[in-house]
């Protein structure tokens, strides 16, 4: 699970890339497949991380900064040096965990607002790392509710279209400044 990309983990003054937020329509665009992985593929997913470190999150997708790819960064423990980031291409959740439960989710695209999500603990992710070779994880607890999360930003899915406590949600996105019509429930 390690990536060949290496990048700082810290925060920058300029992040390289702007981060797109709820209510853009980019974020609920399906994103597309990469066909090659190459230079440019790499150097974008560098640049997420660097983003994703400045703005003190565990996990970005390339929708969010308004590429309509399907990649995705992630780091669960950005503290530590020695935790190499995933960078996953392509990714595609094969099998769910049968186990759900509830645990309260934030998103760099929705600042400030962190609400309880319904999500299997565990699942089976195929994807095409930072060199293009397939790969096969098995995640559970942390690290997969992130990549679920992050996979259904590939979708046009936010974390708010799951929320079940439509209060809470009304709440906090009204206190954040976001519109619930922004929200796109999940049935």
């Amino acid at each position: 699970m390690t990536v060949g990309i290496s990048v700082e983990k810290g925060k920058q003054d300029t992040p390289p890339l702007e981060l797109h937020y709820l209510g853009d329509k980019v974020l609920r665009q399906k994103a597309k497949r990469i066909a090659k992985v190459d230079d440019e593929i790499r150097t974008l997913a560098k640049e997420m991380l660097q983003t994703m470190y400045s703005s003190q999150g565990i996990g970005l997708a390339a929708p969010q900064v308004g590429v309509n790819k399907r990649l995705i960064v992630i780091d669960t423990d950005p503290e530590n040096p020695a935790n190499a980031p995933l960078v996953l291409i392509n990714p595609e959740i094969k099998k769910f965990g049968q186990q759900l439960c509830p645990f309260e989710e934030g998103c760099l695209s929705i600042p400030g607002v962190h609400l309880d999500v319904i999500r299997p603990d565990e699942i089976e992710v195929s994807y095409r790392d930072e060199q293009g070779k397939p790969k096969r994880i098995k995640a559970s607890g942390l690290l997969s509710r992130v990549i679920q999360h992050e996979i259904d930003h590939l979708d046009g899915v936010m974390f708010v279209d799951r929320v079940e406590n439509e209060i809470a949600l009304s709440s906090q996105l009204k206190q954040r400044g976001f519109a619930l019509k922004s929200v796109q429930r999940i049935a």
